[in-house]
């Protein structure tokens, strides 16, 4: 949400400067005295921030929940009971927590989904949406936000305490597939359920309903290919895709067979993908669907990550939709994210992290190698949902790169320990925006919006609408190009015979790796520190203290229009 707001504030032209407030408040008061805002947003707020400094700036904080409602745990509630609509309310920082003077609050029919997927999509659109409202009523002479009224019928939501494990608890015994699902989603992906699995203590997360398979209650009577468990409820069953175990120090979330790995009995059946089973599930991470000349290959990876096996089993998937001689392949990603590149977890929980970072890294090399020697049929990028690192560098691998407005870019690598990056970069990122431009974006480490990608070429077009009608758009202009196969993919031929002429492909490949080596075998090599620290979820070492700088260089050497500042804006967000 955080980096929603930076990139929807810097493309209208405001000054925006990020502080990430993990408790330090000295720190955190020289940021404000430094930039002195005009507005402060808070987007993800874990602490208080100090009341000297909400008394002396504007302060405005995003509460994932309905008028009303208030307390930490806000979406597990409303997800966990069920509730058909809830919302995001933007209220003033006051002593009272949640409580303050709201500024504007939005609601949305409430989805049966995980808490993070609730939360990417429909709660940061509600925000933006407050945040606009609210920028427009910072400039109105005489605004004044409504105090919180219990006794107004707009008013849904009530004091919750934070939800703990006893709350969470599944009794297999007694709960329905529904109140199964509803438990873990509402845990998804933070903390997860606290659960017993042959014997050993876990958190679940990433469960969908089975449609077919059925057993005792509270029996684990299946697994997938995919790593997944099927556990039999009171009236059905439901997939487990990843398991956390408990641990001090905290546990790695993996694939449930993978974490549990000994302990699974070893005659337990695999169990086939039904086709009742909706899509996206935990079972089945890789779908193809034809539409005449347009082959859509869905893959919906957890967290956006690819490991090793992941990367493998979509090029194998991409190879062979090819040989079913599409015209065009659209590459349309997850429903949530469309790939956040190599697997940190698997990386991290692997015997020797160095090893795996560099098959992980050689694998998704391979697959964006065969998208791009794809010559002889059309391939569409459709990137619906957020990409980062090496997962926003495979798009450019396609012809054709369509982004959905709302989505947030990342493509660069540095904030990782300063690492390289392989994925092909050095010849699909010039090859869009120049060098000048691919070394700001990967050097800056700044996100920037689905609207300034395609400003600058990284993307061909920013289509506006929800999810459904980009995917209605995406169709369409396949089906057009489509129409224009033959030219496409001889002109596509053409320009990869010349490129290959003025420097082979395998040099790029070389280059990266080579730096990508260091990376990963270097001794005390920071990358291992810092993927250390995003996989446990320590704290942030640094903060951009500098983004303000940095935002209006980037918006200038990326070819943006460049456009007045209306006022200073500070996003103060928490990290836990």
């Amino acid at each position: 949400m955080t980096q929603r707001f930076f990139v929807e504030l810097t493309d209208a032209g405001h000054e925006v400067a990020v502080e990430i407030y993990a408790g330090d408040e000295g720190r955190l008061e020289g940021a404000f005295a430094s930039f002195r805002p005009d507005l402060t947003i808070a987007p993800f707020l874990t602490r208080a921030i100090p009341e000297r400094l909400w008394r002396a700036y504007l302060t405005l904080i995003v509460h994932p929940g309905v008028e009303g409602d208030r307390g930490p745990s806000a979406l597990d509630w409303a997800i966990q009971e069920r509730w058909d609509r809830w919302g995001v309310t933007l209220l003033q920082a006051e002593a009272e927590m949640d409580a303050g003077p709201i500024w504007a609050t939005r609601t949305f029919p409430l989805r049966q989904a995980p808490k993070s997927s609730v939360y990417r999509r429909e709660v940061i659109d509600g925000a933006v949406a407050c945040l606009w409202e609210a920028m427009a009523n910072v400039q109105t002479s005489g605004f004044a936000p409504r105090p919180l009224d219990y006794s107004a019928p707009t008013a849904l939501g009530r004091l919750r305490p934070s939800m703990k494990q006893a709350d969470r608890r599944i009794d297999w015994s007694r709960h329905a597939t529904a109140e199964v699902l509803a438990r873990i989603h509402a845990a998804d992906g933070v903390p997860g359920v606290l659960d017993e699995v042959f014997g050993r203590a876990v958190y679940l997360h990433a469960a969908c309903a089975e449609p077919r398979l059925r057993g005792e209650p509270g029996q684990v009577i299946a697994r997938s290919e995919s790593g997944a468990l099927c556990r039999a409820t009171v009236d059905g069953a439901v997939w487990i895709g990843r398991l956390k175990p408990k641990q001090e120090g905290g546990g790695i979330k993996r694939a449930a067979v993978q974490v549990l790995g000994d302990a699974l009995p070893a005659d337990l059946p695999v169990a086939a993908v039904s086709e009742e089973l909706p899509y996206p599930n935990p079972v089945e991470e890789v779908r193809s669907e034809r539409d005449g000349d347009v082959l859509r290959l869905r893959f919906d990876f957890h967290n956006g990550a690819m490991s090793t096996a992941q990367c493998r089993s979509l090029q194998a998937a991409f190879r062979q939709a090819r040989e079913h001689a599409p015209k065009v392949i659209v590459l349309a990603g997850g429903d949530d994210l469309w790939s956040n590149g190599i697997h940190l977890n698997e990386i991290e929980a692997s015997a020797d992290a160095a090893a795996e970072s560099w098959a992980n890294i050689v694998a998704m090399d391979d697959l964006i190698r065969e998208i791009i020697l794809a010559t002889d049929t059309v391939v569409v990028a459709a990137v619906g949902r957020n990409v980062g690192a090496g997962g926003a560098i495979l798009p450019l691998a396609a012809d054709f790169v369509l982004a959905r407005e709302g989505v947030v870019l990342n493509p660069h690598y540095r904030n990782m320990g300063w690492l390289y990056g392989s994925e092909y970069w050095t010849y699909l990122l010039p090859r869009r925006v120049g060098w000048e431009r691919a070394v700001t974006l990967t050097e800056a480490c700044l996100p920037i919006s689905a609207r300034r990608a395609a400003q600058i070429g990284l993307a061909d077009e920013a289509l506006a609408g929800d999810a459904a009608a980009f995917d209605r758009a995406v169709q369409a202009f396949a089906a057009a190009r489509a129409g224009e196969h033959a030219a496409i993919t001889g002109r596509k031929q053409a320009a990869r015979a010349a490129d290959e002429v003025q420097r082979p492909l395998a040099h790029y490949r070389r280059a990266e790796l080579t730096q990508m080596y260091r990376n990963f075998y270097q001794p005390d090599s920071p990358y291992h520190r810092a993927r250390s620290a995003f996989v446990y979820k320590r704290p942030a070492c640094w903060s951009p203290a500098s983004v303000a700088m940095l935002a209006g260089t980037a918006a200038n050497e990326t070819g943006a229009s460049p456009l007045p500042a209306p006022g200073g804006v500070c996003l103060a967000t928490a990290a836990e």
